[in-house]
């Protein structure tokens, strides 16, 4: 991030905070180490896999097949004879990916993780404990060690049971019995064709092929070597198994998913968020956008609060300052953090103002400054003087090319020149894709949206070529929703359009007009500086490289021509390791970034369908 994101992060006023009680800390601990002993036999696993070419080979060049052949016996007992691991450590991916996925989730608190984790080592540890007791089990070390580790996991588990409360999504074991038995019939499928292809040895059958398959899906190990009638190459024995992992890691993403928030913005909901925002909305120019419908809201206990959040990519993604009184704003966070925390959602807030930013502290989030929100005071506002040189030709360049500029609320716009708006809107949209969700409405003629206001231009010849949308900011604000314009048309047309709205905006009673968010303002106007130090000039540098792309800079530069007032907007988060996946949950949401559209295995109720209209894509005024 910026320089100035390090330098001068949101004042955060925390209260002292209370020392964990002492089975609190030992909860903790022991979820802890559940955490770390399922990444370190992953860690094994995957070092096993990779050096057992490795091993075959050294062993076959220096003292020939025959030292090859007892070593190969002597993992083969290691394995399946007098000696037995810790749990999950088997030399395989298969058992890797497990213990990879087991400890993202358990370290996320998920309820499922615990319970497969104790199904699979608890009876584990009570056959190790029978075991030991028998001959010739009990004779070796290295078994007392496994069932030692597998026994202190076990406790852990017993231990820190408490601290694994986040739930799944109710559909995750059909979705993952499906996922499992087409993974399965695909890379078996392969499997056996390669092994098929590649067995040096005569007289396999089909059933032999296919249970080779399978044991080294599990371990390339000597665990398939039971099939005597198959031997085939290494890189086989990898292949294969690097497929079933592959299969397995769709199966964990499926079996323990975080659920969707399916729970969307209903009518009683949205009837309480304007009855907040007529309150309160003058606080915040992104309040409106609360009133989005894919989003869900949680409120205060007292009612008097609320925060809206969407999740995306198991992040639950809030947006703005919350809404309404800011004295009960913390019982809205807590509840929102609380439903984050037991559905193992990551938290997150996107483009927060400092007063907002600084609650939100106080409940244990960081900040980063993302950029500036324009602001302009329409008494302040002027073309006059040489500052506004530019802006002052681009609007009478226009004005004498024949455009107008048409300005009226939504309520007093006919259903049918609504519809056609909508029509042209969607037509001027840049792709296919709507873009916005923090500061987007998305929707446009919604009967709901009648104070919102809309800037239709038209040209000489009485043709509309551009469209402006703004939602209320409380009574005497706007903010911009929404820009659409005809890539043919003059231009300046942007430029026209604003300085039209703010030279009539007292006959709408407007005081004040929030334009387009400038993403790292201060990087390009510090950076731009002389004297500016070689760290913020690389920056600077790396963000013009891919303005060519985003329209960064070109945003910056479209703001400052009216010379607006910066306010500083900031993303909040619990973790910076989870910065990353916070960042593509933020693009998937604004609609820079599409997953592609997997086909649905599993019914879903279908969420509430937003109303038709297009969400504000960033381009530059």
């Amino acid at each position: 991030m910026s320089v100035q994101q390090q330098s001068a992060p949101v004042p955060r006023r925390r209260t002292a905070p209370e020392q964990p009680s002492a089975p609190s800390q030992l909860r903790a601990r022991a979820a802890s180490f559940t955490v770390w002993y399922l990444r370190l036999i992953a860690l094994v696993n995957i070092v096993a896999v990779m050096s057992v070419p490795f091993r075959r080979e050294v062993a076959e060049h220096n003292t020939g097949r025959i030292y090859a052949s007892h070593t190969a016996h002597r993992f083969h007992a290691h394995h399946a004879g007098e000696y037995f691991t810790p749990y999950l450590a088997t030399a395989g991916l298969v058992s890797a990916a497990l213990a990879i996925f087991l400890s993202l989730v358990m370290r996320r608190g998920k309820r499922a993780a615990w319970v497969v984790n104790m199904a699979l080592a608890g009876p584990l540890f009570v056959l190790y404990a029978v075991a030991l007791t028998q001959d010739p089990y009990r004779a070796h070390l290295f078994n007392w060690v496994s069932a030692l580790l597998t026994g202190l996991f076990v406790a852990a588990l017993m231990i820190g049971r408490r601290n694994f409360e986040a739930v799944g999504d109710p559909s995750n074991p059909k979705l993952a019995l499906a996922v499992g038995a087409g993974g399965l019939v695909v890379s078996g499928t392969i499997g056996t064709l390669l092994v098929g292809a590649t067995n040096t040895l005569q007289g396999a059958t089909l059933f032999d092929k296919v249970a080779y398959t399978l044991l080294r899906g599990i371990s390339v190990g000597p665990l398939a070597d039971r099939v005597s009638a198959v031997h085939a190459p290494r890189w086989v024995d990898v292949v294969i198994n690097l497929m079933m992992a592959a299969g397995f890691c769709l199966v964990l993403y499926a079996g323990f998913r975080s659920p969707r928030g399916r729970e969307l913005l209903g009518e009683d909901d949205e009837k309480r968020l304007r009855a907040l925002l007529d309150r309160h909305g003058e606080r915040d120019s992104l309040g409106y956008f609360a009133l989005r419908r894919d989003k869900a809201a949680l409120f205060s206990p007292t009612g008097k609060a609320a925060v809206t959040y969407r999740v995306v990519g198991g992040v639950s993604l809030a947006s703005g300052d919350p809404i309404g009184d800011p004295e009960a704003w913390p019982g809205a966070i807590d509840a929102w953090l609380a439903e984050a925390r037991r559905h193992a959602w990551t938290p997150a807030v996107m483009g927060a103002s400092e007063e907002g930013g600084t609650v939100y502290g106080r409940h244990g989030l960081d900040a980063l400054e993302l950029g500036d929100e324009a602001i302009v005071d329409v008494a302040d506002f002027t073309l006059d003087g040489r500052a506004m040189r530019v802006v002052r030709q681009a609007h009478n360049r226009v004005r004498r090319a024949g455009y107008t500029v048409r300005i009226r609320r939504h309520a007093d716009i006919p259903d049918d020149e609504m519809a056609t708006l909508i029509d042209r809107a969607d037509d001027w949209r840049d792709g296919a894709t709507e873009r916005g969700f923090s500061m987007a409405l998305g929707r446009l003629g919604d009967p709901g949206d009648g104070r919102c206001v809309t800037l239709e231009c038209r040209d000489a010849e009485d043709r509309p070529r551009a469209l402006l949308s703004f939602v209320p900011w409380g009574e005497r604000g706007l903010s911009l929703d929404l820009m659409r314009r005809d890539r043919a048309c003059e231009n300046g047309l942007m430029e026209f359009m604003v300085v039209e709205l703010l030279l009539h905006a007292k006959e709408l009673d407007v005081q004040r007009v929030s334009l387009n968010f400038a993403m790292f303002r201060a990087v390009f106007e510090r950076g731009a500086r002389l004297g500016a130090g070689p760290v913020l000039r690389l920056w600077r540098s790396i963000l013009t490289f891919f303005s060519r792309w985003w329209q960064i800079e070109s945003l910056y530069r479209a703001n400052a021509k009216y010379r607006p007032v910066w306010e500083p907007r900031y993303l909040l988060f619990a973790k910076s390791a989870d910065i990353p996946r916070i960042g593509l949950a933020s693009a998937r949401a604004e609609g820079f970034l599409t997953p592609p559209r997997l086909p649905r295995l599993v019914n879903r109720r279908a969420p509430q369908a937003a109303a038709p209209g297009g969400a504000h894509e960033p381009s530059a005024p």
